[in-house]
């Protein structure tokens, strides 16, 4: 597992990076890319493709937690941030941020393998349910498209709405489309033809 999995380490502090490069090669680690700079890091990223991020800052600014929440919104990756002191503000800011794992004054090298498998462990949990919050989220929107649809339908052709669903279900699966696509139609015209 960890062979295959490339990292990209953004570190201003060439020591502390080669620190964190010497653990990660040691957890079995191969793939590695260091950047200097949390600036640009979005193209970084970009350019990388790495599969887990790792960031470490003596004492994170505003600027570079907001730097992690544009990485977060444009690239879904697991973020692991190292510093050496925090507050509670700047924790939350990191974990609203994205930052999967967020490691106050824990930067050894022996610790890097559990701490980057917890990170990756934490991001696929938290985007799968981000996915389910999506389906649910879209099954709710269908459903209300469904309803709409339905009243007009009702409106329309003096249905009760058993009958409206039916007929609505019915066009469903004769033209092979899904219900809320048949729901979208009969709303589109029923705008046009106010």
């Amino acid at each position: 597992m960890t062979s295959d999995i490339k990292i990209l380490v953004v570190d201003a502090n060439p020591i502390r990076a080669a620190i964190i490069e010497e653990g990660l090669r040691e957890a079995g680690f191969g793939a590695i890319v260091q950047v200097s700079e949390t600036k640009g890091l979005v193209a970084a990223i970009g350019q990388h493709d790495p599969d887990v991020v790792v960031i470490d800052l003596e004492n994170p600014s505003r600027d570079a937690l907001a730097d992690m929440f544009q990485v977060s919104r444009h690239v879904r990756r697991p973020i692991t941030m190292f510093v050496d002191q925090s507050d509670a503000a700047q924790i939350e800011a990191a974990v609203e941020a994205g930052v999967s794992a967020y490691i106050v004054d824990g930067l050894r090298k022996e610790r890097l393998k559990p701490i980057l498998q917890t990170c990756i462990s934490r991001f696929n949990a938290f985007a799968k349910l981000r996915e389910e919050l999506d389906e649910v989220r879209s099954q709710l929107d269908d459903r209300k498209l469904v309803d709409r649809a339905k009243g007009i339908v009702m409106r329309l052709k003096g249905l009760g709405e058993d009958e409206a669903y039916a007929l609505m279900r019915r066009t469903a699966m004769n033209e092979k489309r899904k219900l809320a696509d048949i729901a979208r139609s009969i709303i589109t015209a029923a705008e046009v033809l106010k």
